[in-house]
């Protein structure tokens, strides 16, 4: 290597450090009056530290830059490092809201997306990597809809509030609540699942489906708080309900199992939750069903988005989605379907008192939410590109249980 005279030195750019070391902070300087240089470029560094050039040999030779201690002042010579660290780098995709690439690279790790992403780190071991099987574009406005709309539990319901219902009617409004927390159950775990499964470049996604988790846990909170405000224990939980929500967390892939919670169940859900919260004996009931019935409609329209974005991107995804109906239609032929307890209950919340005429009106009003059920769950269909007889008979397929 060349050596520096004096009168070289003179010509050179430097850079003086003053009293700074390398090995607490100089090095960023250096970093900085290095950048955007071409290879090769000269930097004298001048500077105070007695331990200067020792540090600058060994920060040179581990950055992959020359070091020519010849003349008056050590001097760098910068070499290619960054280049060819960045040899083969990528970017992946747009740091931009919504703008998705078709797949996701799993060699981009845990890269935020949108970042240079250096070669040789550790490949994601993640199922969904392409847009089409997890995306709809209305994600990104759901996503901030959801952070908004958060509420807390224990302020936003008034507990304080003094319940005093019948002793049948509260025992109702117990036995619909631990239906309702059995459900939010089902309905937090497979988001979850599905979460760990899906690349984080669709980010929206994955940010939207943590807070339906969040969702279903503060759900799970307020309706069990609900059932015990007046009572010590819950009511009774079906083998047929819980089945019937067993096949919900069966389904791998990802378009159905969000198609068979969020189109179907979480449809029909949210029918339940309006019903509950019209007939509701209490305000606490009114509030928790109302506050519920908010986020469930969110869900159900991450569902109903992504599902029609499957199908628009391929017709013959139908198929697959009228096939998840049979199968599971069949799996669950020979159970009991709904609770009867939880039917029982929702016939007298409905109707408020033991008197036949008022019975007579809660069983059906009780008719009319299963029939509102149908309808919503045909409309959902018909939206998502099932012809209408197809779906209004796909429709009545689904299970009895609601969810």
């Amino acid at each position: 290597m060349a050596s520096t005279t004096n009168e070289d030195a003179s010509r050179l750019s430097t850079i003086d450090l003053e009293g700074l070391g390398l090995d607490v902070g100089g090095h960023l300087l250096v970093q900085h009056a290095l950048l955007n240089r071409p290879p090769g470029t000269r930097l004298a560094v001048r500077g105070r530290h007695p331990a200067l050039a020792v540090h600058l040999r060994a920060w040179c030779r581990a950055n992959g830059h020359g070091f020519d201690m010849a003349g008056p002042l050590p001097v760098i010579v910068n070499g290619s490092s960054d280049e060819s660290r960045r040899h083969g780098a990528e970017r992946a995709g747009s740091a931009l809201p919504g703008q998705v690439v078709e797949r996701a690279d799993r060699r981009w790790g845990l890269a935020a997306r949108g970042a240079l992403v250096e070669p040789g780190g550790p490949a994601l071991s993640v199922d969904w990597v392409d847009r089409d099987l997890v995306w709809a574009d209305v994600a990104p406005r759901l996503y901030a809809q959801a952070a908004a709309g958060q509420w807390d539990p224990a302020t936003a319901v008034d507990w304080d509030t003094r319940v005093e219902l019948p002793a049948a009617v509260e025992d109702a409004v117990v036995q619909v609540m631990t239906y309702l927390v059995e459900n939010e159950q089902a309905a937090l775990v497979l988001p979850a699942r599905l979460l760990s499964r899906l690349h984080p470049h669709f980010r929206e996604v994955m940010q939207l489906l943590a807070v339906q988790v969040a969702d279903e846990a503060r759900h799970m909170e307020v309706f069990t708080r609900r059932a015990l405000l007046n009572r010590t224990e819950l009511g009774v939980s079906g083998a047929g309900g819980r089945t019937s929500l067993q096949t919900l967390l069966d389904e791998p892939d990802f378009t159905l199992a969000s198609f068979l919670l969020s189109v179907l169940g979480e449809g029909s859900f949210v029918d339940l939750l309006r019903f509950l919260h019209r007939h509701a004996p209490d305000s606490v009931t009114a509030d928790v069903t109302r506050l519920a019935a908010r986020d469930e409609a969110r869900h159900v329209a991450f569902g109903v988005a992504h599902t029609a974005h499957a199908v628009e991107r391929d017709p013959a995804f139908l198929t697959r989605l009228r096939t998840a109906v049979e199968r599971r239609h069949a799996a669950l032929v020979d159970t009991a379907g709904l609770n009867q307890h939880v039917f029982d209950a929702l016939v007298l919340i409905a109707a408020g008192s033991w008197q036949p005429a008022a019975i007579e009106r809660g069983w059906k009003k009780v008719q009319q939410l299963q029939q509102a059920m149908d309808e919503g769950r045909r409309r959902r269909l018909a939206f998502i590109g099932f012809p209408e007889d197809e779906a209004a008979a796909l429709a009545a397929l689904h299970t009895k249980n609601f969810m």
